[in-house]
């Protein structure tokens, strides 16, 4: 009998550590974005203050991995930390970085001066959007409305690869979603972004 109740509670054990193994590593996904995201906008911007209603205070990361209070639910739940390993999200194949430094070129020598000049601003679906032609000078805007649309390939590319460098193309919808608020939260004073359907300014 003990055989028969013993055989479900193996497959159950199973099963546990084969979901460990695959979960969305959110973290090192954000981790990641971020070092991906500095390299095409450049340095951190120095101003990231939750005053004065910008995206700081909407789009912080919550804090999960903090010592305090945290609870090992892998030994709750008898499974060995083994099981248990964080994958870390590599942005550093060639692929990924050829990527990346097409994309640090455009944004230097065209795209940064339609976001300062509030043309363009970050959609919430992580590609970039000509919210304001107006504000662009007339003999720029060819030129600039290009540029997004090549940016917003490699954007799309970036996701898809960054997945699957990773081992797991199903989890390019969560990369964008982690690289789309990433784009804002690396955004300077007075760049535009979405957020509830409604356009906001850092």
């Amino acid at each position: 009998m003990s055989r028969w109740i013993a055989f479900p509670l193996a497959a159950v054990a199973a099963t546990a550590c084969v979901t460990i193994n695959v979960y969305f590593p959110a973290a090192e996904a954000r981790e990641a974005a971020r070092e991906f995201v500095e390299g095409v906008v450049g340095d951190s911007p120095e101003d990231t203050g939750s005053g004065d209603g910008g995206p700081s205070a909407s789009l912080q990361w919550p804090r999960l991995d903090g010592l305090a209070g945290r609870v090992d639910w892998y030994a709750l739940a008898g499974i060995g930390a083994a099981h248990a390993q964080t994958p870390d999200i590599t942005v550093r194949t060639p692929s990924i970085q050829a990527i990346q430094s097409r994309m640090a070129q455009r944004f230097n020598s065209t795209l940064r001066a339609g976001f300062d000049a509030g043309a363009l601003g970050f959609a919430a679906d992580g590609t970039i959007v000509v919210r304001d032609a107006s504000k662009l000078p007339l003999k720029d805007r060819a030129a600039i409305q290009q540029a997004v649309a090549e940016d917003n390939r490699d954007r799309k590319a970036v996701y898809r690869e960054v997945a699957v460098a990773n081992g797991h193309p199903e989890w390019e919808p969560r990369i964008r979603e982690v690289f789309a608020q990433q784009w804002v939260a690396s955004a300077r004073s007075g760049w535009w972004y979405q957020q509830g359907g409604s356009w906001k300014q850092k």
